[in-house]
């Protein structure tokens, strides 16, 4: 099995129009999984690019509902309504597009699945995903609102689910699709890439990338190296880049561009 991590800066513009969806790009990486399957198996996980963050921040997701009251907390619940809404929106773009290219692709909702609790996914009810796996289905999930034991509501990231999955599934591969090529020493796209890092080099690397990376909603690139430390204990995990044709089936024959998590 190989988990595909899919960024928002992949499959949109970010900093574009709301909501504008690169399908040529989604197609062309489902055209690249095609050459494999259904020999292998696929879990695909997506961010939220140009769809879920501008709500996300809008309505402070991110705060909770503990102490809220009135106006206000009426208006954090509609604000997590809208951004699943919006995430909703982006899934079924990238299911269509995979789809569109003979792959059995199936939307799985990750607020409906996933618990979390101060920051971390506390439970995770994993079971339908096995099975959609074992019927050779690809289930599409993504970065989505959550149910907060704590605090009420909170943002799950993409990147946080992948990290659970790969404990529960222990894929070969677990690859995240970039809009740079790998991870590098300074800003993304900046500085050196670093074609190879292994586990116990990442708590220093973050340390010089924090607060200089770059962070969205989700923690960014310094959250993406957080959760690659807990993943390489169970898996092969790649950086490569999504925009370029090619990287990801690089990466699954292991002749990729791009940054390797050596365990």
């Amino acid at each position: 099995m190989i988990i595909i991590k899919l960024g928002g800066s992949v499959f949109s513009d970010k900093a574009g129009e709301p909501e504008n969806f690169r399908e040529n790009v989604v197609r062309s990486i489902a055209r690249e999984m095609v050459e494999f399957y259904p020999a292998e198996k696929f879990i695909v996980v997506h961010g939220g690019g140009s769809f879920g963050h501008r709500y996300a921040d809008e309505y402070g997701i991110r705060a909770g509902l503990k102490g809220l009251i009135g106006k206000e907390l009426s208006r954090r619940r509609r604000g997590f309504s809208l951004t699943h809404q919006a995430m909703l929106r982006a899934n079924a773009k990238i299911v269509n597009a995979f789809l569109a290219e003979g792959l059995p692709a199936v939307s799985v909702s990750s607020s409906s699945i996933f618990l979390m609790d101060r920051d971390k996914v506390a439970y995770g009810d994993v079971e339908a995903i096995r099975k959609l796996v074992e019927n050779s289905f690809i289930p599409i999930l993504f970065g989505d609102v959550a149910i907060d034991l704590w605090n009420g509501i909170d943002v799950l990231s993409g990147d946080q689910i992948v990290a659970y999955l790969a404990k529960l599934f222990r894929p070969k591969k677990v690859i995240f699709l970039m809009s740079v090529d790998g991870i590098y020493d300074g800003k993304p796209g900046q500085g050196t890439l670093l074609f190879k890092i292994f586990p116990h080099q990442i708590d220093a690397l973050i340390d010089h990338l924090e607060g200089s990376a770059g962070r969205d909603v989700t923690g960014g690139i310094v959250n993406k190296l957080r959760q690659a430390k807990e993943i390489a204990r169970f898996s092969e995990v790649w950086f490569v880049n999504g925009l370029v044709e090619g990287r990801l089936k690089g990466a699954i024959t292991d002749q990729g561009f791009g940054t390797r998590i050596v365990g």
